[in-house]
């Protein structure tokens, strides 16, 4: 048989209060303006009706008894000034809001981008930190986190607002008496009477709310198995939306296997579903249920004032303004206790969010000063090991090197081998897990991390261009030095291209943000990457596989112009063609984890090793077939 999924347990009121509280000032904190205006156009919208409703009762008492002309026309200016009058501020703050909501999406996404930024490097490359921001993607997209905390922070405050307005006009309706000639009607006027009408009113408001939190609740049980949807649905999407994945989705028909998952009818939303089971069942009855209260609420409140109205407690002007009040009073109760079930059941996204935001950056900046890399300055890997968060296995093992400021060195090794984790480590975007990286003796970690990241220019593989002018990507800067970034494209072998483009370091690069963009080839984009290493003129210059993308004349072109390319510079090149090596003079072979061998090609290649067997494994392609 099988086992009845535990349901989580409700999260308690003070933590519901903690933690969508300081997703609110989260809110406050990045868009002001934006929380301000909505809790002004919550509260003026819950209220406004009520001054309509107290003017209009007035006039049709006036109309229903003495008739005075002078009083008609004053009640009847006074409706018209608060209609126009009330609707004319209405469009201001509604204006106010929309345009203060504008950046609201923009300053959300800033928030997470600002946190990865701060994040050590290492975290950021972390499975879980990933799988934690993705679920948070998911949940954003389905209005969960702090989208939800909004809404129901609006629902709060019309709620509030509404019982506020509503309990100052009706409040008299069980304080006027019906007159004892009324008879029967009399009974009205017993406070046990009233406190029961009273309690009735009020105990089918509060259900009502509750019953439809409830129902709600059943997504919240649901969030795991709804992400999962999701991240289905995101991908999909992502598929069809990018057009570098086009031609894969059309020769293997991708799109028919996301349509077949998505399709299935015992998805969560199909009519199988998860979902589809819950609203013939539970969900469904308690949705039916709230409904049926709010239709209950309005036929006991009609009840009661029609009553007392029938009795002579007050005329026809106080009937309106009493069975609107009620109903607006109602609502608004509904709508506060709402509020509080949806706070409620954003709590764990409001945790998850708060949990990413908190993740400690641990990699600690040191105080002393960077001062360039000086000739002769040594760099020093005593005893590094590394190992990835949650791996059980080290990337790189008892690293023991030396090298000198002006050195030109090669690292290469199969892949998985720790090449690019020793780059990384140089450059410290990671920290050892054992051992120290020194420079000039002192370990790097106490060096200002800002500073010491300046000694580095780097083309990584998976290097990244904005959707910018292209100057501003070789400068990464919006202001930059245009005969300088020229010179550098130029230098990267981009020259020719660069001829060809009206509107030259102008031109924008992509077409996402500029139609008037341009897809520049993976090759080209490659040159980019480098001018913009050559561009930052940093001490040290890290190529890993800088002529990946690059066909084989460009490739020789570059390889050519090397000694040009890092003239005065510290040089680390990764490569695994293993005939780019002989640029450099020191090599480093790297196996599994360790610094295997170390020398010049001419060594290297003339002993047995991993770097000769690289080396033969690679020339049988480019030895001649024996006629």
């Amino acid at each position: 048989m099988k086992q009845k999924q535990k349901r989580p347990p409700l999260p308690s009121w003070r933590e519901t209060f903690r933690c969508n509280g300081a997703l609110l000032a989260l809110l406050f904190q990045r868009c002001p303006t934006f929380l301000w205006s909505k809790t002004v156009w919550n509260v003026w919208n819950a209220i406004y009706p009520y001054f309509t409703i107290y003017v209009s009762a007035l006039l049709l008492d006036e109309i229903a008894g003495r008739r005075d002309p002078q009083r008609l026309v004053l009640l009847a200016l006074l409706e018209l000034g608060v209609s126009a009058g009330g609707a004319l501020l209405s469009a201001f703050i509604t204006k106010w809001r929309n345009v203060a909501s504008g950046t609201v999406n923009h300053q959300v996404r800033r928030l997470y981008s600002k946190k990865l930024m701060d994040l050590d490097y290492v975290s950021v490359e972390d499975p879980a930190v990933q799988q934690k921001l993705a679920a948070i993607e998911r949940d954003s997209g389905g209005g969960m986190g702090i989208w939800n905390a909004g809404w129901a922070w609006d629902r709060f405050l019309t709620g509030a607002a509404s019982v506020c307005g509503g309990v100052a006009l009706t409040v008299s309706l069980f304080a006027r008496q019906v007159p004892e000639g009324a008879g029967a009607l009399a009974v009205l006027n017993h406070p046990a009477v009233l406190a029961l009408a009273a309690a009735l009113m009020l105990a089918v408001t509060v259900l009502s709310p509750m019953m439809n939190n409830r129902a709600g609740r059943y997504f919240a049980e649901g969030a795991d198995e709804e992400s999962e949807t999701e991240g289905i649905r995101r991908e999909y999407y992502r598929l069809s939306t990018e057009p570098k994945n086009g031609a894969d989705i059309r020769l293997y028909r991708q799109d028919a296997v996301m349509d077949r998952l998505l399709g299935r009818k015992d998805f969560i939303y199909g009519s199988r579903g998860k979902y589809a089971k819950l609203a013939w069942g539970p969900m469904g009855a308690l949705t039916a249920g709230s409904a049926a209260l709010s239709v209950a609420f309005t036929a006991l409140a009609y009840g009661f004032v029609a009553l007392k109205a029938l009795g002579g407690a007050f005329g026809a002007g106080a009937v309106t303004q009493y069975i609107a009040s009620l109903t607006k009073l109602s609502g608004g109760m509904s709508s506060l206790f709402r509020s509080l079930g949806e706070f409620r059941n954003n709590t764990p996204y409001a945790k998850q969010i708060l949990e990413f935001l908190s993740l400690p950056d641990k990699m600690e900046s040191g105080s002393r000063e960077v001062r360039g890399l000086a000739p002769g300055a040594e760099v020093e890997f005593r005893d590094v090991s590394f190992r990835y968060p949650g791996a059980e296995q080290y990337a790189l093992r008892c690293l023991n090197l030396k090298f000198r400021a002006g050195d030109r060195i090669a690292v290469v090794g199969e892949n998985g081998s720790g090449k690019t984790t020793f780059i990384k480590l140089l450059c410290r975007l990671y920290d050892p897990t054992e051992g120290r990286i020194l420079l000039n003796g002192v370990d790097i970690r106490e060096y200002r991390h800002g500073e010491y990241l300046q000694l580095f220019s780097v083309v990584f593989q998976d290097f990244s261009l904005l959707a910018l002018p292209l100057g501003e990507n070789v400068a990464a800067a919006r202001e930059y030095d245009a005969p300088r970034a020229e010179d550098c494209l130029r230098r990267a072998g981009f020259g020719p291209r660069l001829e060809s483009l009206p509107r030259g370091l102008e031109t924008p690069v992509y077409q996402a943000v500029d139609p008037s963009g341009v897809e520049f080839s993976g090759g080209e984009a490659q040159k980019i990457a480098l001018a913009r290493a050559l561009y930052k003129n940093a001490p040290v210059m890290v190529l890993d596989e800088p002529t990946a993308a690059l066909d084989p004349l460009a490739e020789a072109e570059v390889y050519e112009n090397f000694n040009n390319l890092v003239a005065g510079k510290t040089a680390v090149y990764i490569s695994h063609r293993l005939s780019s090596c002989r640029f450099c003079g020191d090599i480093l072979v790297f196996r599994r984890g360790e610094l295997v061998q170390r020398g010049a090609h001419e060594a290297l290649v003339g002993q047995d090793g991993p770097y000769r067997d690289l080396w033969d494994a690679q020339a049988q392609y480019y030895r001649a077939e024996p006629g």
